[in-house]
């Protein structure tokens, strides 16, 4: 046994000792950096490596998030890092899946609607790539390597039974004091929050100044904090939204509010004097929201066929706005169907059909409820995903016929295939129609063209050999279906007898999720600009066939599903003026402005694209219809708008304000 009194000796058994107690804890530092670098180089969302700035506040929050662990003893701590490890890195992973298919991160709001994770199936699965397999190599070599010192310890315990006993011994032996654990601990948090904080508050203050006051991208709060810090900050800003809600509402906030909803409903009440005020009265209405379904694909081909030939040749004798955006945001499907039936813009983060189902709105099943019709929403898919079965009672729908009342007879993707959809969809209307032949108002929601596109080979038609063996390719296939689908749905309504007295919506609810724009340029056989890739991504069709096929043409001035509910209730001769939608009737209103929950906004003359910052000065200003860049200061006074209009729209969701005015009325 050797002399520890010798001061050698001493020394060294020191050295053993610190480096036993915090050298676990470095290379967790060092694991966890090296994988928030690869998170963030996989994001594709900057053309830059992190920089020393984004290193500094990775540490820092690590830092912060596990200085705790160094008040344990040793033997506890290694175990619990392991622990932490796993967590953290779970979280990062989920994170950068839920970017790969949302491009945006995920937040407390996201986290209350966890049931809708669970429901993407193979969508998740099409986002792990093979490369994401070290991202877990740490933790398979110490879980093996675990296992091989279990095994170790418990064969030399049979040896030996006090052998466990005293290397537990010796362990204890060679921990530092709990003094010294408590002051590392606390010098690990301090430095944690100079390194976070610091570089925070200076970007705050220089070129992100207003970052944490104003409406900001989750993007750009996650360029200057990290991702770490953005899901603190995302705890801290969720709870405050929440109380701030619950906050009485500010004389400022009401006046602002009944002055843009004054101005709304004054031009509401001059559409009733157009012509095409109340020409459809009493007629049936069918929407059909289409998944996926984007604006590019239309009148196009591949491989010498047309990929939405149903769709081009209803658009002869129908309305097809061809610069139509989708104005989703985190809620995706369920965002485009609040938009387009309630005409208010969706949340900055969450679904509302999650976060404020049960809070007034002046949604369009409710209104022409009122009016005498029956109203159901179809949706071949579980009642409770997106939170619809609470919403729809909300929303005033008599049925809401979902997964439990169709037969599955023709299994695609996520459920029942669009064409058997809308078999027995209309079969049910027709049913109703025996027993109460009141006008009906009918919201379907497809669901066949669903990422990630996996159509059986037996319903695959295009030749798409010319994209390879590449998602675009699948889209495209799963795009021609829907078409064919919505082919047959025409034929069954005329077979029917309701097409002459049906006013029909089609439009696509959001983008398909591919982003890369060297897919779309192979398609399309030519390169992009940055305008032109903006309006691929945000623009989606929108077809309306009225019941004499009136009104059939392209109409080019830029509108949004926000429009949508307001245009068939001019239709049916229904007024608004009473009601709070933020939407325009697109046939009797002009030099309207369309605003995406990013920002952006289109109107006759203009398009801006906000920066990845979402500093104006940054942004982009294109004079249309030319598509030329021009002086960012041309878009300002529309910008100003755009930002009051959205701040109004979240302002009466979050503060139940509709409730509010009608009270004051």
């Amino acid at each position: 046994m050797p002399n520890i009194s010798n001061p050698i000796l001493v020394s060294h058994s020191k050295k053993f000792t610190w480096l036993r107690s915090y050298l676990p804890y470095l290379l967790f530092l060092i694991i966890m950096i090296l994988k928030l670098r690869y998170f963030h180089d996989e994001l594709n969302a900057r053309d830059i490596d992190m920089s020393r700035t984004d290193y500094i506040i990775a540490a820092g929050s690590l830092l912060i998030v596990s200085f705790w662990v160094l008040w344990l003893p040793v033997r506890i701590r290694i175990f619990t890092l392991s622990l932490l490890n796993l967590l953290l890195t779970g979280i990062i992973f989920a994170d950068l899946v839920y970017y790969r298919y949302f491009g945006d991160f995920i937040t407390v709001p996201v986290l209350l609607q966890t049931g809708q994770v669970g429901s993407l199936g193979d969508s998740i699965r099409s986002l792990i790539y093979s490369s994401d397999l070290w991202f877990f190599i740490d933790l398979i070599l110490l879980a093996i390597g675990g296992l091989f010192y279990v095994i170790h310890l418990y064969r030399k315990s049979r040896k030996n039974r006090s052998s466990l006993y005293a290397v537990q011994k010796q362990k204890t032996t060679q921990q530092v004091s709990k003094r010294s654990r408590f002051v590392s601990g606390v010098l690990a948090l301090v430095l944690g929050i100079v390194l976070t904080v610091g570089p925070i508050q200076h970007s705050s203050k220089t070129w992100a100044a207003g970052l944490f006051e104003g409406n900001w991208w989750n993007m750009t709060l996650y360029n200057v904090t990290g991702l770490l810090a953005f899901h603190g900050y995302d705890v801290y800003r969720y709870n405050k939204e929440r109380m701030n809600s619950q906050a009485p509402v500010s004389h400022e906030q009401l006046e602002e509010t009944t002055a843009y909803f004054s101005e709304k409903q004054e031009e509401a009440r001059q559409a009733t004097s157009a012509e095409t005020f109340g020409k459809y009265k009493g007629k049936n209405v069918i929407i059909v929201q289409v998944e996926a379904f984007m604006n590019f694909v239309i009148g196009k081909e591949i491989g010498g066929e047309e990929i939405t030939p149903h769709f081009n040749n209803l658009m002869k004798e129908s309305l097809y706005f061809k610069n139509f955006y989708h104005q989703t945001g985190q809620g995706r499907t369920s965002d485009a169907d609040f938009v387009t039936n309630i005409s208010l813009h969706p949340l900055p983060t969450g679904s509302v059909f999650v976060r404020y189902p049960d809070h007034e709105y002046d949604a369009l099943s409710s209104i022409l409820g009122s009016e005498g019709y029956h109203t159901a929403a179809y949706h071949a898919y579980e009642s409770s995903f997106w939170n619809r079965y609470m919403m729809y009672k909300n929303m005033g729908y008599d049925e809401f016929k979902n997964r439990n009342n169709y037969i599955m007879n023709e299994a695609v993707g996520w459920s029942l295939g669009d064409k058997s959809f809308f078999k027995q969809s209309v079969d049910y209307i027709t049913e109703e129609q025996l027993k109460n032949p009141a006008p009906f108002y009918s919201f379907m929601t497809t669901l066949t063209s669903h990422h990630p596109y996996g159509l059986p080979a037996s319903l695959r038609e295009l030749n798409t050999d010319s994209l390879g063996k590449s998602m675009m390719g699948n889209y495209l296939q799963s795009i021609h279906y829907v078409d064919a689908a919505l082919g047959e749905l025409v034929e069954q309504l005329k077979k029917e007898g309701l097409w002459d007295d049906t006013l029909l919506v089609v439009y696509g609810d959001h983008d398909n999720s591919i982003k890369e724009k060297a897919d779309y340029e192979t398609f399309l056989g030519t390169s992009l600009s940055d305008l032109e890739m903006h309006q691929i991504m945000n623009q989606v069709p929108l077809l309306m066939h009225l019941p004499d096929g009136d009104q059939a043409g392209i109409y080019l001035e830029p509108a949004g599903q926000i429009d949508i509910a307001p245009t068939v209730l001019h239709l049916l001769g229904i007024s608004t003026e009473d009601n709070y939608l933020m939407g325009s009737d697109l046939l009797s209103t002009s030099k309207r402005m369309t605003v995406l929950r990013s920002g952006a906004f289109a109107n006759r003359d203009l398009v801006y694209i906000p920066s990845e910052d979402r500093r104006f000065e940054n942004g982009s200003c294109y004079e249309m219809p030319a598509g030329k860049q021009t002086d960012i200061q041309a878009c300002k006074p529309s910008y100003e708008k755009s930002k009051l209009e959205l701040s109004i729209s979240d302002q009466l969701i979050t503060h139940n304000l509709i409730h509010k005015l009608r009270a004051k009325e």
